[in-house]
C-alpha cells in the first residue's frame, strides 16, 4: 500500500495458514466501507501476501503498528457471521489452525497465496553452453530450466534432490537465474454468459429480414434470453444481434448463472401415508422445532422409511423458516437421496460434495448464501453449508466411518452436527439401522432422545438369514470354495424367478495375495509395507495405499521365477466366477474400480432399478441405505474380513455392515433372504447381525468397552508420525514419546486422567515411502487431552518443526 494510506479501522483475521493465532490488521480508509465479518482480504504476512478472514473488529493497542490489507477480495461475505463461533470451536477441538478450518470450509480454489517462480537468464544459457565450472546440482537445475520456468517448492521433486536455499541465492547472485514472485489461486469464480435483451421504448423501423423479425419475437416473449439459446433458433443469431445492438435495438450483457450439477431432471412425488411409528417419529420432532436445541437417535430397521421422516420434518422447517442440512455419508448414496429431495422440494434443494467441480460447488454455496436453497444435502463437507442458524441438521447412516475426514481437517461431521445445532438452538437427528456405540450410549446417558421404528414399511418382513460355516469348505478348490453349494443353489433359484442378486464382498481387485509359485515371495509394494493386489482387468498389480502399479508381466526377484500363484479374493473374482456359473445372468461390479468416473455410480443404479441387471456385485458402497426393492437375494461371500483388524471398533464395524447389507433384500414386495458366509460363525457380531438384533449386540460390545477403558468411557488423542528418513523418524518419534512421559509425570492432573500408548510402529509401517509410527493418549476427558498437547507444543514446538517428518493430530480417531 502507498506510505500516505491512512488507516482507523482494524480487523481480526484468521490467515489460511499453519499458525493457530488470530492477527490484527490495519484498513485503509479506501477500503473500510467494504470490509466485514465473512470476507476474504489479501494481507501481506512475513515476505508473503496470503489469504485472510475477516472475523470482526479488533483494538490497536498501541504495542505495536499493524500492517495494512493489502485489498478486499469478496463483494458479499463468504460465510454469515454466525458461522464464526462454529468455526472457532471446531478449530479449538480438532486442535487446527482457525484459518485452515475456514479454507477447509469454503468451496476449493478460492485461496490465493505467494509463490516463487524460477526461470532461467541469458547468463545461465552461457554458462551451460560454455562448460563453466558447475557443479552437478547446478548443472541440473539450469538444464531443469531451459524447457521452462519452475516453481522453486517443485525442484526438489523434479531433481529428486534436496535443494538448498543458499544454492539459490548463489545462483540468483551468479545472473544465472532469476526469482519471481506470483500470486497463484483464485481460480474458482462465478461463471456468466452472454445474453440479449430488446432495449424498452425502441422500435425496428423499415422492413426487417425473417431472422430478425424471429429474433425480435423470442425476445419480447421471453425477455432476457441467453445468446447459446437464441441461436439454437436462429443460427446467424450472434451476427445479426452484434448489428442490431450498434443501432440500439438490443442490449448485451453478461449475465451470472449456476452450473448445474444435478443431471437428468426428476419427477414431482407424492406423499405416502405414514405408518404409526412414522407419524409418532415425525409429530414428537417437529413439536420440538424452534424451541431450542436437542439431538435425537431414529433407530430404525433397514426398509421402516427413515427418509421419508426427513422428508416430512424438512418440510415442516421450511414452513417455519428453518433451514436444513441432510447429510449421507458417501458420495455413491447421494444420488438416490437427492432425487428424493428434489422430487419433493424442486429448485429449494442444493448440494454439496466433493464430486462436484469446483465451480459447481462454488455455485451450490452461493445458491445457499443467497437464500434461493432452503435444504442443503450433501456428503461431510456439507456440515460447512452457510446458513446462519440452521434450524434441523439430519445425519442419516450416522453410524458410518465415512463421516470421519481422512485428511487435513481432521473432523467428525456428525459430531459437528451436534455441535452446531446446539450453537445455533437447533435440532439434529441421527438416523441409522445400525447405531453407533457412542450414539446409543448417549441415549442411555440423557444427552440424546431415543426414537424407534421398528417394522418395515407396508408391513414388509426382515429378510431370513442363515449362516455358512466356510470351515467346511476349507479343502474345497476354484469358484465353489467361496460360492458355496447353498449360495450356488439360492442365487440360481433367485435368477429362475427373475429376481435380483445382490454379492457383497468388501475387497476389490481379482487376487489379493499374488506370491511366487516357485518360492512362496509376495509381489509387493516397492513404496509400501503391503502386499499388490491383482487387477485382471486392468492386467496388472496395484496398491491401493499409494496407487502404485506394476505391469502383470512380473518375475520374482527372490528366484526370477515368472510363475504366480492368484491367492486372495476381490470383487473381481468374484464376478468372474459369477459369469462361469450362470453365463446368462447380466452382471456387475460396483467398487471404486467401476464408480471412478463422474455420473457411473448413478448409470449402475439406474440399470438395477429398470432391472437391467440380475446379479450387482460389490463393497461397501453397497451396502449404505441404498433401496433396492427387487433384490431378494444378498450373498455375503466372507463376513468377518473386518474382524480381523487391529482396532477395538472391529467387532461393531462387522457387525453394522452386515446387518446393512443384509437389509437390502427384500425392501420390495418379495421377501428377502440372505447367506452369510463365515469362518466364526459362532462370534457375537456374526450372531446379532444374523437376528439383526442391535441392543443384544450393544449389551455385548459396552462390557468390553467398559473393561479395557475405551470410548465412550474415554476420549482418545493419535499422534500419527511419518518420515522418509527411516533413522530421523524413529528418532522424533522415541523423543516425542520420551517428552510425552516426562510431562506426564510433571502434572499431578496429567497423572490421574491420562494414559500414554506407544510409541509403536503403524499396522502398515511404510505407506509411499513414508515410515509411519503412532502414539495414543487416552484420557477421561476430551478437554484434558487437548490441555496436554497444548503444553507439549509450547514446551516443545521444535518437535513439530523438523523437517522431513511430520507429526498429525487425530482427535476421536475411527481408525487406529
Amino acid at each position: 500500500m502507498p506510505s500516505d494510506t491512512k488507516s482507523s479501522v482494524y480487523i481480526e483475521v484468521a490467515v489460511a495458514f499453519p499458525d493457530e493465532r488470530t492477527f490484527t490488521y490495519a484498513v485503509p480508509d479506501t477500503l473500510a466501507s467494504l470490509v466485514s465479518p465473512g470476507k476474504r482480504v489479501l494481507v501481506p504476512f512475513g515476505r508473503r501476501r496470503l489469504t485472510a478472514y475477516v472475523l470482526g473488529t479488533a483494538e490497536n493497542r498501541g504495542q505495536f503498528t499493524p500492517r495494512c490489507i493489502l485489498d478486499v477480495l469478496d463483494d458479499i461475505p463468504l460465510f454469515p457471521p454466525e458461522m464464526i463461533p462454529f468455526f472457532q470451536w471446531t478449530a479449538a477441538y480438532y486442535l487446527c489452525p482457525l484459518g485452515e478450518v475456514i479454507k477447509n470450509a469454503l468451496p476449493g480454489g478460492m485461496h490465493f497465496s505467494d509463490y516463487i517462480i524460477l526461470k532461467l537468464r541469458e547468463e545461465g544459457k552461457k554458462a551451460l553452453r560454455h562448460g563453466e565450472a558447475l557443479n552437478p546440482a547446478e548443472k541440473k537445475i539450469l538444464e531443469n530450466l531451459q524447457k521452462g520456468p519452475v516453481r522453486q517448492k517443485d525442484l526438489p521433486a523434479l531433481l529428486h534432490q534436496n535443494i538448498p536455499a543458499a544454492l539459490i541465492q548463489h545462483m540468483e547472485n551468479s545472473a544465472w537465474i532469476s526469482r519471481e514472485k506470483q500470486l497463484r489461486g483464485g481460480t474458482t469464480r462465478a461463471k456468466t454468459e452472454r445474453f440479449v435483451s430488446l432495449v424498452p421504448d425502441r422500435q425496428q423501423e423499415g422492413r426487417i429480414s425473417g431472422s430478425r423479425e424471429k429474433i425480435y419475437c423470442i425476445l419480447a416473449s421471453e425477455g432476457e434470453v441467453p445468446v447459446r439459446k437464441l441461436k439454437e433458433s436462429v443460427p446467424t443469431a450472434p451476427t445479426l444481434i452484434r448489428s442490431m445492438a450498434e443501432k440500439g435495438y438490443v442490449r448485451i450483457f453478461e449475465k451470472e448463472i449456476y452450473r448445474d450439477p444435478f443431471g437428468e431432471p426428476v419427477s414431482p412425488d407424492q406423499e405416502p401415508e405414514l405408518t404409526p411409528e412414522q407419524a409418532e417419529a415425525f409429530s414428537r420432532i417437529r413439536d420440538a422445532m424452534g424451541k431450542g436445541f436437542s439431538t435425537w437417535l431414529l433407530a430404525g430397521v433397514t426398509g421402516s422409511g427413515k427418509t421419508e421422516v426427513y422428508l416430512r420434518l424438512t418440510a415442516a422447517a421450511m414452513e417455519m423458516g428453518l433451514p436444513v442440512i441432510v447429510l449421507v455419508p458417501e458420495i455413491a448414496l447421494i444420488s438416490q437421496t437427492e432425487r428424493r429431495f428434489r422430487a419433493r422440494f424442486g429448485e429449494k434443494a442444493a448440494v454439496l460434495h466433493s464430486g462436484l467441480s469446483a465451480g459447481e460447488r462454488y455455485d451450490q454455496w452461493m445458491r445457499i448464501l443467497r437464500g434461493d436453497a432452503p435444504v442443503t444435502l450433501g456428503a461431510r463437507s456439507a456440515i460447512f453449508a452457510p446458513y446462519a442458524n440452521p434450524g434441523l441438521i439430519i445425519v442419516d447412516e450416522e453410524h458410518d466411518t465415512s463421516y470421519k475426514q481422512g485428511s487435513d481437517l481432521l473432523y467428525n461431521a456428525r459430531d459437528l452436527a451436534t455441535v452446531r445445532a446446539r450453537l445455533s438452538g437447533g435440532i439434529a437427528l441421527l438416523g441409522s439401522a445400525t447405531p453407533s456405540v457412542q450414539s446409543y450410549y448417549n441415549v442411555r446417558r440423557g444427552k440424546f432422545r431415543l426414537l424407534t421404528l421398528s417394522r418395515r414399511v407396508e408391513k414388509r418382513p426382515m429378510p431370513r438369514i442363515r449362516i455358512v460355516d466356510l470351515r467346511e469348505n476349507r479343502d474345497v478348490r476354484g469358484a465353489r470354495r467361496f460360492i458355496t453349494p447353498e449360495l450356488h443353489l439360492a442365487m440360481g433359484e433367485c435368477l429362475e424367478r427373475g429376481e435380483q442378486v445382490l454379492l457383497f464382498l468388501n475387497r476389490r481387485g481379482y487376487a489379493t495375495f499374488p506370491v511366487c509359485g516357485a518360492c512362496g515371495q509376495a509381489v509387493r509394494c516397492p513404496h509400501c509395507d503391503i502386499t499388490l493386489t491383482y487387477h485382471r482387468l486392468q492386467n496388472a498389480f496395484c496398491c491401493h495405499y499409494c496407487g502404485f502399479s506394476r505391469e502383470s508381466t512380473y518375475q520374482c526377484p527372490a528366484c526370477g521365477s515368472p510363475g504366480l500363484k492368484y491367492l486372495g479374493m476381490g470383487t473381481e473374482k468374484v464376478e468372474d466366477a459369477v459369469r462361469k456359473l450362470f453365463p446368462r445372468a447380466r452382471v456387475a461390479r460396483m467398487d471404486r474400480d467401476t464408480t471412478s468416473r463422474k455420473g457411473s455410480v448413478l448409470k449402475i443404479l439406474k440399470a438395477l432399478r429398470n432391472s437391467a441387471i440380475d446379479v450387482l456385485i460389490g463393497t461397501q458402497m453397497v451396502a449404505k441405505g441404498h433401496d433396492f426393492p427387487h433384490i431378494t437375494l444378498v450373498g455375503i461371500i466372507c463376513a468377518d474380513l473386518s474382524l480381523s483388524f487391529p482396532d477395538f471398533r472391529a467387532g461393531e464395524r462387522t457387525f453394522q455392515m452386515l446387518a446393512q447389507v443384509a437389509g437390502r433384500a427384500g425392501r420390495g414386495d418379495v421377501p428377502g433372504r440372505v447367506v452369510l458366509q463365515t469362518y466364526v460363525p459362532d462370534h457375537f457380531s456374526i450372531l446379532a447381525a444374523r437376528a439383526q438384533d442391535f441392543k443384544t449386540f450393544y449389551q455385548t460390545e459396552i462390557a468390553f468397552r467398559r473393561a479395557l477403558r475405551y470410548p465412550p468411557f474415554t476420549r482418545l488423542i493419535l499422534l500419527r508420525i511419518s518420515g522418509t528418513d527411516i533413522k530421523k523418524t524413529e528418532t522424533c518419534v522415541q523423543h516425542l514419546g520420551t517428552v510425552c512421559r516426562k510431562l506426564l509425570q510433571e502434572e499431578d492432573t496429567f497423572r490421574s486422567s491420562i494414559e500414554i500408548l506407544g510409541p509403536i510402529a503403524a499396522a502398515v509401517a511404510k505407506i509411499a515411502d513414508r515410515y509411519r509410527w503412532q502414539l495414543l493418549l487416552k484420557g477421561r476427558s476430551a478437554k484434558s487431552l487437548r490441555h496436554f498437547l497444548r503444553e507439549l507444543k509450547e514446551e516443545y514446538p521444535d518437535l513439530f518443526r523438523i523437517a522431513g517428518v511430520r507429526i498429525v493430530i487425530d482427535a476421536d480417531p475411527y481408525f487406529l
